[in-house]
This record gives C-alpha cells, structure tokens and sequence, in this order.
C-alpha cells in the first residue's frame, strides 16, 4: 500500500515522509484514533516507504521488488501481530498460526474492524487477545538481522488486547530495539493500553477522514452520485467502515436500530415482563454482537441528545431521524450522562465475561428508571 492509496490523512503521510527524509525516525510508533480513520493503512504505507528501493519525492515507487512484496505483506522484513484465539492453549498461541486468513483480508481493505476479523476467525463467544506467548515470538523477530530492508517493521494491531504478561515481556525492546528496528502500534483505544507501553511510543493521533476526500472514495469505490456521497459522509463520522455499513445498510444496523428502539419504548411504558424477554434475547447473541449494539446505544445516545438541543450536528438516516423526532426529548442535559454511563459499564461488563442476561436487564432496569422520571 502506498500514501496515495491512504484515503485523506495528508498532513499525517508528510509529517512521515518528513521524519525520514530528516532522519529522524522513531523507533516506535503508535497510531491511535476510531475504527475506520485509516491508522492500519498509514502504518503499512509508512513502512513500504521505508523499505522502498527507489522512494519518489513523497511516496514508495511501488514498483521495485520490495514494494511489490509489500503489495502482498509477504516482505520478510515485515511483521504483524493481533488478536487471535488462544486454540486451548494461551501459553503457545501466536498470531503466525493466523496468517492465512490475516493476509487476504487486509490485502482486500486494510479499513476493517476487529469484529470483521473476530467473524474471519469464526470466534463465536471466545475471546481474542494477544498472548503471552507472543512476546517471544516478537522478541526473536526483531532479534534476527534484516533480510533484504534496510528497516525491519513489526506492526502491532490492537495492543490494547495485549495481556499485561506480554506487554510486559516486550517493554525493554520496545523502548531500546535493534538498530533500523521500527514498531508501528495501531490502537482503537489508546487509554486502554498500559502506561508503560504509551510512554515508549512517540503517539501520532489519527482524526476522522476529511469530508472531501472521504467522497472522492466513495463515489470512486462504490460508484455512488455526488449528493449520495454528500448523504453517506454526513452521517459517517470520518470512519470509512461506519461509511461501508450505512450503504451496505447491513442486517447488523437494521438488528440493532430495531432492538434500541424496542429498549427505550418498553422502558418508557414499564413493561418489566417484556424488558426481561429481551434482555434475554440480547443475551443469546455472541459477545461481539452485544458489544457492537451497545457501542450503536451510545451513538444514538450522543445524536439523540445533540438533536434534542437543536444543533446542526446530529447524524441520522431516515428511519433513525424519525425515530429521534418523538424521542430525542427523552435524553437532555440532566441524564445524557446517566446513559452514556449506563452502556459503558454494560460493554465493560459484557468485555470482562459478565453474565449476558443479568447485565442486560440491568441496562433495561436502569434506563427504565431515568426515563420515567
């Protein structure tokens, strides 16, 4: 992947471009921000550069052998590390089982999510992590002279999902790698990360996709009209995955739109039978599913609230614009709060192994409570 092919971020690709040409490479990196702003393709574009045999003035050439096995992620100077399943046994589990099916897909896009990956995996309930047998695997990676790079890159993706005994294992290497040795981390959310590993990275924030460029994509990759376009980034939030769903208008937007909207009607009229049949429900669905429907309950929450204020801000399609029409009075500055803190601590509960169907009703029980008031 080259910076061209990076959608927007071009303040981001010539500060890069800058570091090297001033050589003043970090040893490591930590790209942070939302799903779907493009942090994935900034690292592996960053590192094709790198490794680029006959660079242009602020891009890889994308010709040279190099670039061309980067084209394929299969330069032998290159390495991946993300989440996976521990295959019953967390003490030999390492991401290069997984290779076969990394590959493909970030060849396909690298703007996908961690449950796009998690349904590759076919993971169902089980959890995903980095684990510690990791930290050997990395550690003997970089300990190796490079192949045919002049720099040896390790992109880490997610190390928020890394467990404290890998993180730890990795800190000294992190902090003082072999010479011409660069790790890129790429983080969906950077607090959750260990302090320890934060601090040995230098942090490049990646904010959300430029409305512009961000419909230049679209109409080029999708082939939707200008004023589709215009409709699809409004409501996309910088991310080009929240953008892919809304003009997939995928049967998980539907499933959830559906199921928040049953939530808050039950709640308004009390009705406790109901409420527990659907915590119930909420309950049967694979851990991800439930995650990514309380993520989508906060979304409504924060554009429920902003429209209940009247602001030009709310970002909405139809079926939800209507639905916010009657509702979005219910959520204001007295209890915006209260919801936000309601989802947050359900998805901490649900992330952590809690039980599903007690956690659910309990977000029903508590909403039910401040929307009655």
């Amino acid at each position: 992947m080259r910076f061209k092919d990076v959608i927007g971020q071009d303040e981001i690709k010539a500060k890069l471009v800058q570091a090297f040409k001033e050589n003043r490479v970090s040893h490591s990196y930590l790209f942070y921000g939302a799903p779907g702003v493009g942090k994935m393709a900034l690292a592996i574009a960053f590192a094709q550069y790198l490794s680029c045999e006959n660079k242009e003035e602020n891009d890889s050439c994308g010709h040279c052998p190099s670039c061309q096995k980067y084209e394929k992620l299969v330069h032998p100077d290159l390495h991946f590390v993300y989440p996976h399943l521990s295959q019953g046994s967390p003490n030999k589990a390492t991401s290069d089982t997984y290779l076969d099916l990394w590959r493909p897909m970030v060849n396909k896009s690298p703007y996908f999510s961690f449950r796009d990956w998690t349904n590759n995996l076919q993971s169902e309930n089980k959890q995903c992590m980095i684990y510690a047998a990791e930290s050997e695997s990395i550690i003997k990676k970089i300990s190796l002279k490079t192949y045919e790079s002049d720099y040896k890159i390790m992109i880490v993706w997610l190390p928020e999902k890394m467990n404290a005994e890998c993180a730890n294992k990795i800190l000294k290497v992190l902090e003082e790698p072999p010479l011409n040795t660069v790790f890129m981390l790429v983080s969906n959310n950077r607090e959750d990360i260990l302090p320890t590993i934060q601090s040995r990275t230098q942090p490049i924030k990646v904010l959300g996709i430029a409305d512009e460029p961000m419909k230049h994509a679209l109409i080029e990759r999708y082939g939707l009209s200008e004023e589709d376009a215009n409709d699809i980034v409004k409501i996309s939030n910088g991310s080009i995955i929240e953008a892919r769903q809304q003009i997939e208008q995928d049967e998980e937007n539907a499933f959830n739109f559906e199921n928040f909207t049953l939530m808050m009607r039950l709640s308004y009229a009390g009705k406790v039978p109901d409420a527990i049949e659907l915590a119930k429900s909420l309950a049967k669905l694979s851990r991800e599913r439930q995650k990514s429907f309380l993520e989508y309950s906060l979304i409504m929450t924060r554009e429920n609230f902003v429209r209940n204020k009247s602001l030009n801000l709310a970002y909405l399609t139809k079926d939800e614009e209507a639905f916010a029409s009657k509702f979005s009075r219910f959520i204001n500055e007295r209890n915006v709060n209260e919801f936000i803190k309601i989802f947050n601590d359900s998805y901490y509960q649900i992330e952590r192994n809690g039980n599903s169907e007690i956690i659910f009703a309990d977000t029903i029980f508590n909403i039910m409570r401040i929307i009655r008031l």
